[in-house]
């Protein structure tokens, strides 16, 4: 789907973009520029880096809170929801990971689904859109961890571990983040179930690169998901 935005547009100055990051120096300035036309309020929360990722995140323009040591992807969405929940500026937020696997397009038309329709949560959804091709083996593990989630949420999602989602402040207010490693992204599923507030997926194109694959976006790191989601 195209974005809502034609070139030259002014930056959303109500949407905050939050990304956890740790170990991205080569692509997050990259990243940051793309959604930097789009969106007035960036913040990456450098998760520990050890390779220069929070001098080229600030560098590039977003604002920036660090960990001192690597605390995990849910302790870092934590900390940017209560960054940016800290702004009057904030009406939404969008989660967007940073190695550069997220279209800035796909954000922009679910915030300005979520406006059209007055919508408090979007979740993005692969498996809703025919051009992302994970693989048969990662689409297996993938649609068995969705299996689990939907049995432990009372929101029927078709893929459950999409990095990019938009939440309302009303949502986001309720979010209390406790799992640290990949089962915190069927942690965020239950509390944003547990809101009873309006939600739908879009379906959005995930960019499976080599750089992106080799960053975490592997079979092995589908294989954690579900160990992750039998043992929190």
């Amino acid at each position: 789907m195209s974005s809502p935005e034609s070139p030259g547009s002014t930056p959303d100055p109500r949407t905050w973009v939050v990304i956890p990051l740790y170990n991205e120096a080569s692509v997050i300035a990259g990243v940051i520029h793309g959604l930097l036309p789009h969106f007035s309020n960036i913040v990456c929360i450098d998760d520990g880096s050890s390779d220069g990722s929070a001098q080229a995140a600030q560098a590039a323009g977003a604002h920036l809170v660090q960990h001192p040591i690597n605390l995990g992807q849910g302790a870092a969405l934590q900390t940017g929801f209560e960054y940016a929940l800290a702004h009057d500026s904030c009406d939404y937020i969008v989660t967007f990971d940073a190695d550069g696997q997220h279209r800035v397009e796909d954000a922009l038309a679910m915030v300005a689904l979520a406006r059209a329709d007055n919508l408090s949560i979007i979740f993005g959804s692969r498996f809703l859109d025919k051009r992302t091709n994970p693989g048969w083996i990662k689409r297996v593990i993938l649609k068995t961890a969705v299996w689990v989630t939907n049995l432990t949420t009372s929101l029927k999602l078709t893929d459950a571990h999409n990095g990019l989602r938009v939440i309302r402040r009303d949502a986001a207010e309720r979010i209390e983040l406790k799992q640290d490693r990949m089962a915190h992204a069927t942690e965020i599923v239950l509390e944003l179930g547990r809101t009873r507030l309006p939600w739908r997926e879009y379906p959005v194109e995930l960019l499976y690169t080599d750089y992106s694959k080799g960053k975490g976006q592997s079979v092995l790191n589908s294989v954690n998901i579900l160990v992750d989601l039998i043992v929190k």
